[in-house]
């Protein structure tokens, strides 16, 4: 692999992450695309990648964020980096009383312990650029909390400091580390909801629309375009005004 600029997206399979990749290779980005389960989705993913931008390179890596030790498997897989946008996740959706200790594990260290040691593995990769990017993908209930996803609110939350603190750690490496905390996105995941919950959203909506993929792979874009240089540590909300 040559020494082109390189974004690993974490989560290159999910609803978010795969238009994230699409508009970063738009852009001229070449990409690591992270996956778990969904083989096949990433690699029809990254053969239209191919087809389309054939002067850039697309690498399909595994890493099952959900154990111990995952971080270290997927670092040993990325050679040049400057960017790495953090869009992998998993919900759960019960009362904090039904939520099990492997909930609460697995919620840790899919969204915070293994992106962290990651980051940790691959920052003197990103060291070696002038200007660096990570960009977390959080939540709105990382901000606002929700009754009913206690702990997943808590590790977003987590999310979001991690990223104000270690923007200031990592500044003078050059490192911009910044958020998007994103409100109700149209994604396979929210399709499951029924009409009649999806209109009680809405109601608290003040634009009365739901957002869209797209809306936030422009703004990952957008933070990785050399336009946005001078902000880190900052978490951008895109909810339609739902939380200010």
């Amino acid at each position: 692999m040559n020494q082109s600029r390189f974004a690993l997206v974490l989560g290159a399979s999910g609803g978010i992450g795969e238009v994230i990749c699409k508009q970063l290779a738009e852009a001229g980005w070449s990409l690591y695309l992270h996956y778990n389960t969904r083989k096949h989705q990433v690699d029809v993913l990254r053969t239209e990648l191919e087809e389309t931008y054939p002067d850039q390179q697309f690498r399909s890596v595994q890493a099952d964020f959900r154990v111990a030790e995952a971080a270290e498997k997927l670092a040993a897989s990325i050679l040049s980096i400057q960017a790495i946008v953090v869009a992998n996740g998993q919900a759960v959706v019960k009362l904090l009383s039904d939520t099990s200790e492997m909930d609460m594990l697995e919620l840790w260290q899919v969204h915070m312990q293994n992106p962290a040691r990651l980051i940790a593995l691959l920052s003197e990769k990103l060291r070696k650029h002038e200007v660096s990017y990570i960009t977390f993908i959080g939540s709105i209930w990382g901000s606002a909390g929700a009754a009913g996803e206690v702990m997943y609110s808590a590790v977003k939350g987590a999310q979001h400091a991690f990223v104000k603190a270690y923007a200031k750690e990592a500044a003078y490496s050059g490192i911009r580390v910044n958020a998007i905390a994103p409100g109700w996105i149209d994604t396979r995941m929210n399709q499951e909801f029924t009409a009649e919950e999806r209109q009680m959203v809405l109601d608290q909506i003040p634009l009365l629309s739901v957002g869209t993929p797209q809306e936030i792979a422009n703004m990952v874009e957008f933070m990785l375009s050399g336009k946005a240089d001078y902000m880190t540590g900052e978490i951008i909300q895109i909810n339609g005004g739902w939380y200010i």
